[in-house]
């Protein structure tokens, strides 16, 4: 009976597995980040006029927020201005004030994003 009872304690210490070799715990992987901004002071190398409207339509956006009202017939110059895309990865037990890449991408047809500032 004893003999017995080792062999089935025996069996079922082969058999046994960690959690953490067998589970994914929830916060233990990179996050993608993802936004939409206006980089801005691009001396001339933003979007055209005609060719991004959403460059446009945002910088009307972020004025009127900041409580600055541009009149409807004002037409905007978007020379200096260019929409863009954020890309990031947010690392696995990213702590506060970490640095992390970013990669920003014109979304328009600006020509370079050099020198801008990113809102």
């Amino acid at each position: 009976m004893l003999a017995l009872i080792l062999l089935l304690g025996v069996s079922a210490a082969a058999q046994a597995a960690r959690i953490k070799d067998l589970a994914e715990i929830a916060g233990v992987r990179s996050n993608q980040l993802l936004g939409y901004g206006l980089v801005v002071g691009l001396d001339g190398s933003g979007d055209k006029d005609n060719a991004a409207p959403y460059t446009m339509q945002s910088l009307r956006s972020m004025l009127t927020q900041l409580g600055i009202v541009v009149p409807p017939g004002v037409k905007l110059k978007p020379k200096n201005v260019a929409a863009v895309s954020i890309h990031a990865e947010l690392p696995p037990f990213a702590k506060n004030g970490q640095r992390i890449d970013v990669t920003v991408s014109s979304i328009g047809d600006a020509k370079n994003l050099r020198g801008g500032s990113l809102l």
